[in-house]
């Protein structure tokens, strides 16, 4: 077992390149397998998540095929074959695996999925897409079974903006006779990204990044080469890292639109922020006040930046009041963050932080990927050395994070500690 070390009050300086969207590989691969030609899939972050995709496409006679950021996927020979327990379990985005399953085959069989407990996140809205287009659903001991004689186009409004439901629905939809419109969609751009390839190997999309999708099925889908967007959540920790230091880190291979809602808070706060094409520099400084923060649905501020920007707010004069609108259990940092010296009080979804409060390393425990950014954050800025246990969730979604930070002048480094 690893545990992450960082010996903070390092400013970080210097330059990092943002790997490819974690949220927009985990979906990307699944859809690979609707094709009937070979899909080469490029960005791809090194991360977990990719890994354990690989082993289940295999497990369903996939040929794949996995070379630094590219991966090759040969879906010829798929086999329609229950997907239960093992690997599932460690990856929330199998889920994606329901859709992918019963757009090729009209059945799947896929067992719960796992990743990061953040509370309740349940999938009734993805199997009420896959029932209005035509599936009966049945759960036994832990797996959804999906079957349709036929999949029909129809129209689906879902009750709460979801990702994974509007992608999973995209997914079953896209090879179902007539025309499947998606309303209150959600926006994000991953469900673009994953729009996009799907579009390439020959669907018939329109409206992706909007809130309603139209959707007219084809019968065929080919093969295609598709780059993946770079990854907004980890461009947005490392612009909260360098802030958190009071560095100056220039952002190599970003979508400066993609990253608005996190931009606008961090020049709130008092942080410089400047953008080109692809690039973004962004620079600290001594003065930071405090905000208030809402998470809501892309073009809002993002969830999945909730949890490290409680960190930085620990270190600006005021309080601030962060508000988690989409998760009613991602506060579970914030214990750790008291570990630290943090002084956060947490009522329902709502964090009440009061700043300019000194951080102190201590040993502390990644409950899931975000809350590990978070603690790196704090880690960064805090005096002595701060042990971060659950790297395993840390890995999941930020590719090399020790390597990056270490370019940029951070004092990281990975240890192994005995099992219990």
């Amino acid at each position: 077992m690893d545990q992450l070390c960082i010996q903070g009050g390092k400013r970080l300086h210097g330059t990092v390149t943002i790997s490819g969207a974690k949220n927009s590989a985990v979906a990307l691969i699944p859809a690979a397998i609707l094709g009937e030609e070979r899909i080469t899939i490029e960005n791809l972050p090194t991360i977990r998540d990719v890994v354990i995709y690989k082993q289940i496409l295999e497990q369903l006679n996939a040929r794949v095929m996995h070379e630094k950021d590219t991966l090759i996927v040969e879906p010829f020979n798929l086999a329609c074959q229950p997907i239960r327990d093992g690997l599932v379990t460690e990856l929330r985005a199998s889920y994606y695996l329901m859709g992918a399953m019963l757009g090729r085959f009209k059945e799947s069989c896929v067992g719960l999925p796992g990743g990061c407990d953040l509370g309740p996140r349940p999938i009734d809205q993805h199997l009420k897409g896959f029932q209005a287009l035509g599936a009966s659903i049945e759960q036994k001991s832990g797996s959804i079974y999906l079957r349709a004689n036929e999949l029909m186009g129809a129209k689906i409004y879902l009750d709460v903006v979801s990702v994974g439901a509007t992608i999973n629905i995209m997914l079953a939809a896209v090879k179902a006779k007539g025309q499947t419109i998606i309303e209150n969609a959600a926006k994000e751009p991953e469900i673009v990204d994953v729009a996009t390839i799907l579009t390439s190997m020959g669907a018939d999309i329109k409206g992706a990044g909007t809130d309603i999708i139209k959707i007219n099925g084809v019968s065929y889908l080919g093969g295609c080469k598709h780059s993946i967007i770079p990854d907004r959540i980890e461009a947005g920790t490392y612009m909260i890292a360098a802030a958190a230091t009071r560095g100056e880190v220039l952002l190599d291979n970003v979508i400066p639109k993609h990253m608005e809602p996190i931009t606008a808070k961090l020049r709130e706060i008092g942080v410089e922020v400047e953008e080109s094409d692809d690039q973004m520099l962004v620079r600290g400084s001594a003065n930071y006040r405090a905000i208030d923060i809402k998470t809501l649905p892309y073009p809002g501020f993002p969830t999945d930046l909730q949890q490290p920007i409680t960190s930085l707010l620990t270190q600006v004069q005021g309080c601030s009041l962060v508000t988690d609108n989409i998760y009613n259990s991602r506060f579970r940092h914030i214990d750790e963050l008291k570990r630290m010296g943090a002084n956060v009080k947490v009522e329902g979804r709502a964090a009440l932080i009061e700043g300019s409060t000194p951080l102190q390393g201590a040993q502390v425990n990644a409950t899931d990927l975000r809350a590990g950014a978070a603690l790196i954050v704090a880690g960064l800025s805090a005096k002595g050395i701060t042990r971060i246990n659950g790297v395993q969730y840390i890995d999941r979604g930020y590719e090399r994070i020790e390597e990056k930070l270490q370019k940029l002048g951070a004092e990281i480094w990975r240890e192994q500690i005995p099992e219990q």
